[in-house]
């Protein structure tokens, strides 16, 4: 399974009409969020995975999502726990969640309940795509880093690096440029239910 594809490709026009009714939005703001979104979840993954405590704790996250059914995405979304999805968020976002959906609604014309919504969905979507590939290729905490790592360059070159910029920006709360000391006052609870 491409994750990439998965995360970009597979969200065709049926996939953002099925999500745009689950959080009462219109396809295209949810095509706006959706590209800004992801690249941000998967940034904020990325960095975190980059201290050995981050990639252990994603590793393990990633090992209680193996065997989520992503293949077939009408139904995973049909499925979805959102309630999981929140929890994640909230680990991955750290005390930023709030503010970056803020942003994120802003930028999408979509109210914050929405984005939530969402980003709820979104969230256990690219940690089960991340948690096959994880399972297929038998990766440790060290091949999970490298995975992040990858696909935020892969998603910086697809979608191009301003959707990238984008998401350091949103993840940078205090504005000073370095999203690694906002990063590491996340890790703390990081992935533990």
């Amino acid at each position: 399974m491409d994750i990439l594809d998965l995360l970009t490709n597979k969200l065709d026009d049926n996939t953002l009409k099925q999500l745009s009714k689950s959080v009462n939005a219109k396809p295209d703001q949810v095509k706006k969020l959706t590209q800004i979104g992801i690249p941000t979840l998967i940034e904020a993954l990325n960095r975190n995975s980059n201290t050995p405590q981050g990639a252990q704790a994603l590793n393990g996250a990633l090992e209680r999502h193996k065997d989520d059914k992503v293949d077939d995405l009408s139904d995973f979304l049909q499925k979805v726990d959102k309630d999981d999805g929140a929890k994640i968020l909230k680990h991955v976002l750290g005390g930023k969640n709030q503010a970056i959906q803020t942003n994120l609604a802003k930028q999408s014309g979509m109210d914050t309940s929405q984005v939530m919504g969402l980003l709820s969905t979104l969230a256990p979507l690219i940690l089960g795509a991340l948690g096959n590939k994880k399972k297929q290729d038998n990766l440790d905490a060290s091949g999970v880093s490298g995975l992040t790592s990858m696909l935020a360059g892969a998603l910086g070159k697809s979608g191009g690096s301003d959707l990238m910029g984008m998401a350091s920006k949103l993840l940078d709360a205090d504005r000073d440029g370095n999203i690694m000391d906002d990063l590491g006052n996340m890790l703390g609870g990081f992935f533990k239910k």
